[in-house]
């Protein structure tokens, strides 16, 4: 029998369906092929049931997945995991994701001989079918693949190759591939990027290009209709991979190119950076002390992959080392049961969505600055946040920032908010180490020593001539930044349409 793993389990329910699915399942649901096969299609699954013999020559069938020795074989597939299905000349041919193992699907098929007298049952059923496997995501999207050839410590472009075009092609994506060549390279393609060619840019690597990305759609000058109507995702292919675990909840190449087939339009918001004379957008987190130098600060080590990351941290976590800074933050909530109730509120509403065709008001460039650049004056009602000793200061607009890193649980993709967690740096060794390994069971959080706010903006200016500051993993200039959060400006793929693949904070 095959059956759906955690990583790729069905996302369609009959709680989801549309009245006509309803009735879809409670008549003409089966399919009969022959004498001797029947499809049934459930709320969730596809159950093929087989009297013939198991032998592959007698069932007409291209793939056998269960051989008992008796005269009834049965196996059920996701619907989620249904990739096409075909009517031809050689008969009804339905193809789908087949779970290998834990964390990988490799394309199967199912095929069978209809007769000319099934064949008008069969084409309407096979239409139900699809219409079920992809509930309301798009099917056939048109994808700009762009992959970072040095991701994957090398080898991004055969994981691509091996791992996800044959999920992507077997759902009839319409695919245009193009690796990068430099830094800042798929900026300069989407910047170029006719947006009605294309219904979401896939980034084959880490978290850089997605970046990138999104700071290409920023520079057209009908950027707000550009970062509405193209969606953005990530296949694995780099060291953190953190959009790939909020979107699609797996760290597998296969499991994300199915995810992204299934996706869902969502909208998602983005962050407004500020330097000087320069404005960017970060789409995954802020950081700057010793999160910061942990990531920045290990380039040299990149072989090492997330491991990295922990070397470093805890190199400098010996040290008791402080980032001393001014730092002011447009607070809307600080309480943590208040965020807790506030994430419970967003998690328990309807979903938005991102309908295909923007808004009236998702037209001209980027939104205007509510507060300012970091060159303006501070804004009188920010709370200033004493930082003399600051240890961590962490801006997130994504709940997971590494495999088993949930680092803001209660954060959502569209609530118009920013998580910010600061940590004070004279915190003892034996206290930080325990937040550390608390992220993964969920009692970060909770801990007293994390102050967790819910945010509109912030400014912080660097006391130090030098160091590092990370925004979405990239290093931008060690001076003062200022950021502020823009609701739904942005569009990913995601699995669920709401909320990011991560627990939410304990009750």
């Amino acid at each position: 029998m095959a059956t759906t793993t955690d990583s790729a389990r069905p996302s369609f329910n009959t709680a989801d369906a549309s009245e006509s699915d309803h009735q879809l399942l409670q008549h003409d649901a089966t399919l009969a092929v022959g004498d001797s096969v029947t499809l049934t299609l459930g709320a969730d699954s596809l159950l093929v049931v087989d009297k013939r013999s198991g032998r592959k020559s007698e069932r007409g069938c291209c793939v056998v997945r269960k051989h008992t020795g008796t005269t009834r074989i049965s196996h059920t597939i996701s619907l989620y995991n249904v990739l096409d299905a075909d009517l031809s000349p050689a008969g009804l041919t339905i193809t789908y994701a087949e779970p290998k193992h834990k964390d990988e699907v490799s394309v199967a098929a199912l095929q069978y001989p209809i007769r000319e007298e099934e064949k008008s049952a069969a084409e309407i059923w096979m239409r139900r079918l699809l219409d079920v496997a992809y509930g309301s995501a798009q099917r056939n999207k048109r994808l700009k693949v762009l992959i970072n050839p040095f991701g994957g410590q090398g080898h991004a472009a055969k994981l691509y190759s091996t791992y996800a075009a044959p999920i992507l092609a077997s759902a009839r994506c319409q695919i245009d591939v193009q690796e990068t060549t430099h830094r800042g390279h798929a900026t300069e393609i989407v910047q170029q990027l006719d947006i009605h060619a294309y219904d979401a840019i896939v980034c084959c690597s880490g978290d850089g290009l997605p970046y990138e990305v999104f700071n290409g759609l920023a520079k057209k000058p009908n950027a707000r209709e550009a970062l509405a109507k193209v969606a953005v995702a990530l296949l694995p292919g780099g060291s953190g991979n953190a959009m790939t675990w909020n979107l699609c909840g797996t760290g597998s190449i296969s499991v994300a190119a199915l995810a992204i087939v299934k996706g869902l339009r969502t909208p998602l918001d983005l962050v407004s950076i500020t330097q000087g004379n320069t404005r960017t957008l970060s789409f995954l987190s802020q950081s700057f002390g010793i999160i910061a130098e942990s990531d920045l600060g290990t380039d040299d080590i990149r072989w090492m992959g997330a491991h990295r990351f922990t070397y470093g941290f805890l190199k400098r976590l010996m040290h008791m080392t402080v980032y001393p800074c001014d730092l002011a933050i447009k607070v809307v909530m600080d309480d943590k049961q208040a965020i807790k109730n506030h994430y419970n509120t967003y998690a328990q509403s309807q979903p938005t969505g991102r309908p295909k065709e923007p808004t009236a008001d998702q037209s001209g460039g980027l939104p205007d600055l509510v507060y300012g650049t970091v060159q303006d004056d501070l804004p009188k009602d920010w709370e200033v946040i004493p930082a003399e000793t600051l240890g961590n200061f962490y801006a997130g607009n994504m709940a997971i920032m590494s495999k088993d890193t949930n680092f803001f649980p209660a954060s959502v993709p569209n609530d118009g908010l920013m998580d910010i967690v600061t940590i004070d740096g004279t915190t003892s060794r034996l206290r930080t180490l325990k937040m550390m390994t608390e992220i993964p069971e969920g009692g970060f959080f909770d801990m007293p020593e994390v102050n967790i706010r819910k945010a509109l903006a912030y400014r912080l200016v660097p006391r130090e001539k030098e160091g590092y500051i990370s925004v979405d993993g990239e290093s931008v200039p060690f001076e003062a930044f200022q950021g502020e959060i823009h609701k739904g400006l942005g569009t990913v793929l995601s699995k669920s349409g709401h909320l990011y693949e991560a627990e939410g904070p304990r009750p």
